[in-house]
């Protein structure tokens, strides 16, 4: 997934640099009117880099073997549907929902009579619906810049909330998480009028809000006391 997503910015690089060289600056523009449209819809693809946010629990040493406890962040990717709303002809309001793929590792290193990395993979599937007040420049021909702000909803349809953890087996037992989560966002994209439609790449950060660990009868949830999702995603967008 590093190699895909390496090629992906290299393709945005080459999108982008074609599109700056085919600006004339003779040329009215392309998409005259879109500031002034009330209504406009597309859909974006994108990829994100998913992690959490640890908070360990007071008095962490009683844990004897476990030392500490990490995340490690992996790629996923976003498919989604724009709307968005004029305000003002500089400012929208944006509502994107989307469904995401994600991955994330908890790794937990215990160091007794042996060394042991013990790590659990969670894997994720969010239905997201974001709404971000979009603050957008003045164009400059077929070019334009934005910023935007907001919160967002969660759903991970492939919460395991209710699956029994009762295994005595360390291997066998999972790191439980809530299904439902908010967050607040920001990020800032660029973007293209072209003849028919507008190109845009936008990279946006997401930070929940809501302590996700579900607490068991395992080392694994017992030696942490929060655990808060951090979102970056990378999207290309496509709108009419």
């Amino acid at each position: 997934m590093k190699a895909q997503t390496k090629y992906i910015l290299i393709g945005l690089i080459i999108i982008f640099a074609q599109f700056a060289k085919a600006q004339d600056p003779n040329e009215r523009g392309n998409l005259t009117n879109y500031y002034n449209e009330t209504l406009h819809f597309g859909f974006t693809l994108g990829v994100n880099r998913t992690n959490f946010l640890i908070s360990p629990v007071q008095h962490f040493e009683r844990f004897d073997t476990l030392k500490w406890v990490r995340s490690s962040p992996k790629f996923g990717f976003n498919l989604g549907i724009v709307s968005e709303l004029r305000l003002h002809k500089y400012i929208t309001l944006r509502f994107v929902p989307s469904l995401s793929f994600a991955e994330r590792n908890l790794q937990y290193y215990f160091e007794g009579h042996d060394t042991v990395i013990r790590i659990k993979n969670i894997e994720s599937t969010f239905l997201n619906f974001p709404l971000n007040l979009k603050l957008r420049s003045k164009r400059v021909k077929n070019f334009g810049a934005y910023i935007l702000g907001g919160g967002g909803y969660s759903l991970d349809l492939a919460s395991k909330r209710k699956v029994k953890n009762d295994s005595t087996d360390p291997n066998e037992q999972i790191v439980r998480l809530k299904r439902d989560d908010f967050s607040y966002e920001a990020g800032a994209g660029v973007e293209f009028y072209l003849e028919y439609f507008k190109f845009g790449i936008e990279l946006k950060m997401s930070q929940g809000v809501k302590n996700l660990l579900i607490k068991d009868d395992t080392v694994y949830s017992r030696s942490i006391d929060k655990l808060n999702s951090r979102v970056f995603l990378i999207s290309i967008t496509f709108e009419g």
